[in-house]
């Protein structure tokens, strides 16, 4: 008797969709809802596929002026559920300075041209999009060594109550390892808490504010 080999989701198709989501849902993004909806519809059904799916439906029954009032409120007003990873861990240090050329190294070593679209180069979206269509293996890195600030990002997205929530739950399901279950499981991920002058472990610090006018 033969038995068929369990299928998982593609993490590059999970990546891909999951950075679409986190645009700023314009015209053109809110057009590729159909899209993502048909490419996450291949996938096997598992935790991942299923959050996005329920996002994508979100997308789909929200009036789009709604959605782009909600995208500016929890992302470009909101101190705490900022999408530019580096803040979580560095905040508006000089360490900062240091991640961002980090992200920079990342790209230039791909071999790529890698458009940030007037972004710095930690933004989700973008690290997503890289993951999913330039280097997998370099892209899968950066989400690994900056699994706490997206379990942060989570975290807080849960508390909030907002089905961009799903979304980022959806990309921590493709790493390995469980997610953790509050802020202080983060900080054991983390090890030893950061200096004083990094904000990543206390997402409520005043610094840790999103670039005015991006999206």
């Amino acid at each position: 008797m033969r038995f068929a080999r369990h299928r998982t989701s593609d993490p590059a198709i999970i990546h891909q969709c999951a950075s679409i989501c986190l645009g700023y849902p314009d015209d053109e993004m809110m057009a590729m809802v159909p899209l993502l909806d048909a490419a996450l519809g291949e996938q096997p059904a598992d935790v991942a596929i299923t959050a996005l799916r329920s996002f994508v439906g979100h997308l789909r029954e929200s009036e789009p002026k709604i959605l782009r009032q909600q995208y500016i409120d929890i992302f470009d007003l909101s101190r705490k559920h900022t999408l530019y990873l580096s803040y979580w861990t560095a905040g508006d240090t000089r360490r900062r300075g240091e991640e961002l050329g980090a992200f920079k190294r990342h790209y230039r070593d791909s071999g790529f041209l890698v458009d940030l679209r007037g972004e710095l180069p930690d933004h989700l979206p973008i690290v997503l999009e890289f993951a999913a269509r330039v280097d997998r293996q370099a892209g899968v890195r950066l989400l690994q060594e900056h699994r706490p600030a997206l379990e942060l990002l989570r975290l807080s997205l849960v508390d909030l109550q907002t089905p961009y929530a799903d979304v980022v739950a959806a990309v921590c399901a493709t790493l390995p390892g469980e997610s953790p279950a509050d802020r202080r499981a983060v900080m054991a991920m983390q090890g030893a808490p950061p200096p004083t002058e990094s904000v990543g472990l206390e997402p409520f610090d005043p610094r840790l504010l999103p670039i005015a006018g991006t999206r």
